[in-house]
């Protein structure tokens, strides 16, 4: 059975990460993905390393499978003409170029869209395409940055902090696949498409969530909490007898089991712990009380103890032990796929779940430039136009 976007095409002019990943969200749900690069191969990852296998970037592996390649000089006319004719046929076309860059070339959505009026066309940029900043280019840990994440990352100690992956590109990957298939099914009705303008700054200041809300409703500027909740204790890291772990806590009922379990019962009804507001009000005596019954048993036996009563907990765990875990084995979260150059490789899976058009592997992330020919032929180039077209460098 096809995807459940089989028979989308995209033309993905973008590298990185956050273009990458979307894309590779619509490969993996079946859509036909065409990257598109300078020849030679233009997206920085693929130099991003070590780690490399035989010579492929780790980096690039992670958000470039399930498509096919084709390199285009979009410096010259005659490249940009070839993008110009795919785009015809495609439904959606996505880039990440500084504002201003893809009108220069004539292929910007204005100009693609009267000769495709149906094409959803995607920009993503580090702060949008209007407002005084438009024209500045955004890279993940400043906009880490600047939209006030690292101020309430890290503890008063260590300082601002930056998230440990490129959160916003990955979160700018997810928000751009979502509005591109909410254009794709608004087009069944109204058969048109769309522009898309994504920005790194908004989808960054969107997921600062309850946060932001804390901020907006009182007037207060949020401190670093560290590993601490803002709204809810207990709901942070607790030093065990032989470690660090984590425990969740989200209501009283579940602090009076907390309470139960450790053998201090009367805690969840101390008039200083009793309810949500007092504990956060107590936290620090809280938690130094909570440590003390902890150091007297060591992680696995407390995560055992907690989990059988239903208490939300869990170990903080180095990449070897989550991809040995066996709930994370057991959901296909990690997969082999075999690549011309690298071998074979390891990646992680899909986290998309659908019961009847599952989420597939069927291409390894590709060569730059490994599907030219084929994607040409299927534009209506004849080999010798091909066969010129290399010659003169325009692929």
């Amino acid at each position: 059975m096809a995807g459940a976007l089989g028979g989308i095409k995209v033309l993905d002019l973008t590298r990185v990460l956050a273009g990458p990943h979307c894309t590779m969200i619509l490969a993996d749900l079946g859509a036909d993905v065409i990257k598109v690069e300078a020849p030679g191969g233009s997206d920085e990852t693929r130099c991003w390393g070590p780690p490399f296998q035989n010579g492929v970037s780790a980096y690039y592996l992670c958000a470039n499978r399930n498509k096919r390649s084709i390199t285009v000089n979009l410096k010259s006319e005659e490249g940009r003409e070839i993008i110009r004719k795919i785009a015809k046929e495609a439904d959606v076309l996505i880039h990440n170029f500084k504002t201003g860059s893809m009108e220069k070339w004539q292929l910007d959505y204005e100009f693609l869209k009267i000769t495709n009026p149906r094409l959803v066309y995607c920009s993503i940029t580090g702060f949008g395409e209007t407002g005084p900043y438009r024209h500045l280019p955004g890279y993940d840990y400043i906009i880490q940055g600047m939209s006030g994440m690292m101020s309430i990352t890290g503890s008063e100690e260590s300082g601002p902090m930056k998230i440990g992956v490129a959160m916003v590109d990955i979160l700018t990957g997810l928000y751009s696949a979502i509005s591109i298939q909410a254009a794709l099914l608004e087009r069944e009705r109204s058969g048109q498409g769309q522009r898309i303008d994504m920005s790194l700054m908004d989808t960054a200041v969107s997921s600062l969530a309850n946060v932001a809300s804390n901020y907006l409703i009182s007037g207060k500027i949020p401190k670093r909490l560290g590993n601490d909740h803002p709204n809810i204790v207990p709901y942070s890291k607790f030093k065990a007898l032989d470690g660090e772990m984590i425990i969740a806590v989200g209501n009283n009922r579940q602090f009076a089991k907390l309470c139960e379990v450790m053998g201090i019962s009367e805690m969840a009804l101390d008039e200083k712990f009793h309810t949500n507001e007092d504990r956060v009000k107590n936290k620090l005596e809280l938690t130094e009380i909570l440590e003390n019954q902890l150091h007297m048993k060591p992680i696995h036996e407390w995560i055992e103890l907690f989990s059988q009563h239903n208490i939300p907990c869990g170990p903080i765990a180095t990449m070897d032990q989550v991809f040995d875990h066996p709930q994370v084995v057991a959901r296909d979260m990690v997969v082999q796929v075999d690549h011309p150059e690298a071998g074979t490789v390891k990646l992680v899976g899909s986290p998309i779940k659908l019961s009847r058009t599952k989420t597939r592997i069927e291409r390894h992330p590709p060569i730059a430039g490994e599907h030219t020919n084929e994607i040409l032929q299927e534009a209506g180039y004849s080999f010798e136009a091909i066969e010129k077209l290399k010659q003169t460098k325009i692929i």
